[in-house]
């Protein structure tokens, strides 16, 4: 079964948290207002492809947890 693993980079993050407004049950504000995941690994979720395609500083990381292979975000 394909796994996930979901990533932010804390460093790019602008805190625009449009990828809580796509997918609020899969991703978090910080004390900082910087995104992460609410869990690092999920099963497949369109809705999480769609934040990640949508993050405007490229923040979000998808990767297939079994093969380290990028997610396809198209």
């Amino acid at each position: 079964m394909t796994r996930w693993r979901v990533s932010v980079d804390k460093k790019l993050c602008i805190g625009s948290a449009m990828c809580v407004a796509i997918a609020p049950d899969r991703f978090v504000l910080d004390e900082q207002q910087r995104s992460g995941p609410a869990e690092a690994e999920i099963d497949p979720d369109e809705l999480v492809r769609d934040a990640a395609a949508s993050c405007p500083s490229e923040a979000i990381s998808l990767v297939d947890a079994g093969t380290g292979r990028p997610v396809d975000l198209d």
